[in-house]
């Protein structure tokens, strides 16, 4: 890909700045663009965008809305190959998945497309007793106001749609900061939108070291801030968040449960994708592979087989499954988690080599519960296998975790899927397939250290508007 300069968008407008951050292809190394850099004068000018945007945008009318968002997923879909081939490059991903994000992008706007428009409140009966004769009451949402964002590397289209689209859809001007990793596809958002005629400040979207985004965690004129991204940090933001309203969406180490009635191939087949897709980058990677001992050996025995035939290289090819995570410095922090593993007992069924920013896909068991394989957020192509002697036990080692964003059960008994819904400490649980399922009309999120709040455009929507009460009173009853 030839190297390209990419302004910022301030307050809708496109601007270069003297200070270029420059973005590599993940599986080359070599430099593909120079991106505007925001500064602390930038932070603030976007701030105050979005604040004088509020009231303009609170007015536009749901079909004005629907309109824009409408145009955008008309253009994504228009550009979808360039978009798929910048975020084959900026992020490493294969080809293939990089264009089946951008389909996920499009779709994301089509679906706020369409909930721009059903927005709907309540008709309330508040005759209850003698005291509230004659009166009734009706809801309504409204848009809460300026909203912050900032996304990470792993998605850097779709998580930025369920950021930007929700807000579009219900009226909010905001100010997105996409990751200094992975920034392009989040631009060319951007110069989309400034294509729609959007009240001036709407939207800016500003590339930065995370430290320079601090105004937009504490000013207090922002009303939400959503972050997707580590757990440490979100955590550490929310602390910093003051009076504003905050959604996050954490980090995962997501189990998958492989019963006795489990079917043994197809459950492998779906695993390996939940284990290894886009490297494991992704929170809600199958990182825990838990194991009915009657069938654990040949459960085994196909996943190994399986995963050794997953091809890893250049991202660009059309049949390569694995590109290389995002920088050589995690596929250092990877190996040396595989490693301290192995020492402490653990056992490397396959893969676990790494070669410049690509790793291997690797399976282990025999994994100590103290490892940082079992405990933490790999974030890479690793998943651990362990066997359980009854359903209850896997539902225990399941909500042994500080994580709790989203878990797999494969089992044909209605009663153990019920059971695992009732009892697993999860935001979502997938019966009969990986807990890396997503659709992007779907409630999202997690608990514990997952965090709370939750995505997919009507819930994300629901989050940024307030629910406002009107009450009426008949006088003549």
């Amino acid at each position: 890909m030839r190297e390209k300069t990419c302004p910022l968008y301030l307050a809708n407008t496109p601007r270069t700045t003297n200070t270029d951050l420059e973005v590599t292809d993940k599986y080359t190394g070599e430099a593909i663009a120079r991106v505007a850099v925001a500064d602390e004068g930038a932070m603030e000018e976007a701030v105050d965008g979005a604040v004088k945007a509020a009231g303009e945008m609170r007015a536009m009318r749901p079909y004005e809305r629907k309109k824009i968002l409408e145009h955008c997923a008309d253009r994504f879909r228009e550009r979808a190959e360039e978009l798929a081939r910048i975020l084959c490059a900026e992020a490493g991903k294969p080809i293939k998945d990089s264009r089946g994000e951008v389909e996920r992008l499009v779709e994301t706007f089509r679906i706020a497309a369409e909930e721009s428009v059903r927005i709907q409140g309540e008709v309330l009966n508040l005759e209850i007793s003698p005291r509230s004769r004659g009166y009734a009451g009706m809801t309504r949402r409204f848009p809460v106001g300026p909203c912050a964002f900032i996304t990470p590397f792993n998605f850097p289209l779709n998580l930025v749609a369920h950021k930007v689209a929700p807000a579009l859809a219900v009226g909010n001007p905001f100010v997105l900061k996409p990751s200094s990793a992975a920034p392009l596809g989040a631009l060319l958002v951007g110069e989309v939108l400034s294509e729609t005629g959007l009240p001036a400040g709407a939207f800016s979207i500003l590339p930065c070291p995370g430290e320079r985004a601090g105004l937009l965690v504490s000013d207090d004129r922002i009303r939400l801030l959503s972050f997707t991204g580590s757990a440490e940090v979100g955590w550490a933001l929310k602390g910093k968040a003051g009076k504003k309203r905050v959604t996050l969406e954490l980090g995962g180490n997501a189990a998958c449960v492989i019963d006795e009635d489990a079917p043994l191939e197809e459950a492998a087949r779906r695993v390996l994708f939940g284990a290894f897709y886009q490297s494991g980058q992704s929170c809600i990677s199958v990182q825990r592979i838990l194991v009915h001992e009657k069938v654990y050996g040949k459960f085994k025995g196909i996943l190994v087989e399986g995963a050794r035939g997953l091809k890893s290289g250049d991202p660009g090819e059309e049949d390569t499954f694995l590109g290389p995570v995002i920088s050589e410095g995690e596929a250092r922090r990877i190996q040396g988690w595989i490693d301290q593993a192995v020492e402490k007992g653990g056992r490397i069924l396959c893969g676990g080599k790494r070669r410049g920013p690509l790793m291997e896909a690797a399976l282990l068991e025999n994994v100590p519960g103290d490892a940082d394989l079992w405990r933490k957020e790999v974030f890479g192509p690793v998943a651990v296998l362990r066997p359980f002697a009854d359903f209850q036990m896997a539902m225990e080692m399941v909500n042994d975790s500080d994580f709790g964003l989203q878990a797999g059960v494969f089992t044909r008994d209605i009663s153990k899927a019920m059971r695992a819904w009732e009892t697993l400490e999860v935001g979502g649980v997938v019966i009969g397939d990986v807990p890396s399922w997503r659709v992007d009309s779907m409630p999202y999120g997690g608990v514990k250290d997952s965090g709370f709040g939750r995505e997919g455009v009507r819930w994300s929507m629901e989050a940024m508007t307030e629910l406002k009460l009107l009450v009426i009173r008949d006088r003549e009853v």
